[in-house]
């Protein structure tokens, strides 16, 4: 049948013809219905396009799929907590993680390697009491207050509610304890000592070295698991009474030792099969934190797992058993009064992203980030959207001049941009559009190029008296072969969790040829059927 013979055929293919076509309004309303949805709720796109880090984690033993899901549950839970909603875990068989963050800040990197290597073993003790650890906190419970200025001090608090059975044991560890800090540790070293060059006590502060000794033992004391501190200078004296203190008392494993140290004596300890661990002066002190111009105390200690110590409020500490409580302290009212919020935002977010996640199944490592920042990120959004917009242009001119018909460069156009815009949304939407992904919709958009001569082959090189349905019907059962052959083949790359890379790409070629074979090719051979093919 000649073109101008189809065009006097009248309603075929008048507009109205088409849009009453169910084929063509199911493509319309679902493309209607994801631009709706994509403005209300935006894309998701990968540290590739907006900038952002991205850290490796190697566990320190492989584990099963329960034992990954639960550490994956653990660390959403803490880094969601500390603020980072868009937060990405991806497990790497079964001894690897990819962890990505929006952000590429060396500090909120640096912070989040330390939240994400913490065990998660959670005390707090008051006056060398055990009064809480993490079995006794609700999970979901936690409640980070915003900093409140008051009197000239910007206070922070974390609420939280604990277990029955761990509310009586609280309230008498805290009783009568009014005013007094609530150490609150994260994996606090066990069997360990600390050996300090007594030059390093009080450095930094105005304190002297007798009252720094006292604020560490005070901080350290936990009833038969007090970590002591042994200080220790150059004279021989001095290096001899060490050496007696550690021969005498062998209920250590681990000596944390200022770097510069008497090297005989780190020797004569590893003698005696001591683990000697060399700290830095700065992780050799406690911080200090000004409470008042005139009252310091010891506010974290990161080298022995201390990461706060907020005072306790009188009204907890009356002997009253609670199930809810509020742990809270003030920031250093040395600094300016930005950096003094900052500060407080910071330490109850840090707080309560510890108190979420609960300890891990598995110890990890963290690896070094990879940063990219958000301008080379735009760079690459760009590069894809032309890349994109490319694919597109030559299959519309790839089937236009096969088959030299002017009116088919509109459909194939409609068709081919509405399927890339349906599978970016529906990956943007439910998942991360990421460089993989990318290339999927690359590859999905030139597999068309096959699915859509096959169309137009049976539609009009056929010279055979068939109806529309029945020349449609041929091709897509070849349209259909085809696509659950591409989806067979991507399944092992989707489904694997050793080649995470990858996934993107296996998710945007099987959504895209999922959506093909439903959605946009019917449209496109409603259109060109009631254009060319036979009565």
């Amino acid at each position: 049948m000649s073109e101008q013979s189809t065009n006097a055929a009248g309603s075929k293919s008048s507009p109205l013809s088409y849009l009453r076509d169910r084929r063509i309004i199911t493509l319309v309303i679902v493309v209607v219905f994801l631009l709706a949805l994509d403005t209300y709720y935006g894309l998701h796109f990968g540290i590739e396009f907006i900038g952002g880090t991205q850290i490796p984690v190697t566990l320190t033993h492989s584990v099963n799929v329960t034992a990954m899901s639960a550490l994956i549950t653990a660390l959403q839970q803490r880094l969601s907590t500390f603020g980072l909603e868009e937060v990405t875990i991806e497990g790497v068989g079964n001894s690897q993680l990819y962890i990505t963050i929006p952000t590429a800040s060396t500090a909120q990197v640096n912070q989040t390697v330390s939240i994400i290597s913490a065990q998660g073993r959670f005390d707090g003790i008051v006056n060398g009491r055990g009064a809480l650890n993490g079995t006794g906190i609700l999970k979901g419970s936690i409640g980070e207050v915003p900093p409140v200025q008051y009197n000239g001090t910007v206070q922070w608090q974390v609420d939280f509610f604990i277990t029955q059975a761990a509310e009586k044991p609280f309230a008498q560890a805290v009783f009568g304890q009014a005013n007094k800090p609530l150490y609150m540790f994260l994996d606090r070293p066990e069997q360990a000592a600390i050996l300090i060059n007594q030059s390093w006590l009080a450095q930094g502060t105005h304190i002297s070295q007798g009252g720094a000794l006292k604020d560490m033992q005070d901080a350290l004391a936990f009833g038969n698991q007090t970590i002591p501190v042994v200080p220790v200078s150059s004279s021989n004296s001095s290096i001899t009474s060490a050496k007696n203190y550690f021969t005498s008392n062998k209920n250590y494993k681990l000596v944390l030792a200022s770097s510069n140290i008497d090297q005989s004596l780190v020797a004569y300890l590893r003698s005696l099969n001591y683990t000697v661990r060399l700290e830095s002066r700065a992780n050799m002190t406690p911080n200090y934190i000004n409470v008042t111009f005139n009252q310091t105390q010891i506010d974290s200690w990161p080298m022995i797992g201390l990461i706060s110590s907020p005072i306790l409020a009188a009204s907890i500490t009356n002997g009253n058993v609670s199930s809810s409580y509020q742990v809270s302290g003030v920031a250093p009212v040395t600094l300016p009064i930005n950096q003094r919020l900052a500060y407080a935002t910071n330490q109850s977010k840090t707080i309560a992203s510890v108190l979420s996640g609960g300890a891990l199944p598995v110890a990890v490592i963290p690896g070094a980030p990879t940063t990219i920042p958000p301008t080379l990120g735009s760079k690459f959004l760009y590069v894809s959207a032309i890349a994109g917009a490319a694919a597109v242009l030559a299959v519309s001119i790839f089937i236009t001049i096969r088959y030299r018909k002017l009116f088919l460069v509109a459909p194939i156009l409609l068709t081919t941009v509405m399927e890339l815009f349906i599978i970016v949304s529906i990956i943007g939407l439910v998942g991360t559009i990421d460089l993989a992904a990318v290339a999927g919709m690359i590859a999905v958009i030139g597999t068309g190029v096959d699915a859509q001569i096959i169309i137009t082959d049976e539609i009009i090189a056929k010279k055979v008296d068939l109806s529309a349905n029945s020349l449609l019907g041929k091709a897509f059962y070849i349209v259909w072969t085809d696509a659950a052959l591409l989806v067979i083949a991507m399944i092992p790359l989707f489904l694997s969790t050793s080649l995470v890379d990858v996934i993107g790409f296996s998710e945007a070629t099987i959504f895209g040829a999922l959506l093909s074979v439903f959605i946009t090719r019917p449209a496109y051979g409603a259109i060109v059927s009631k254009r060319y093919a036979n009565n």
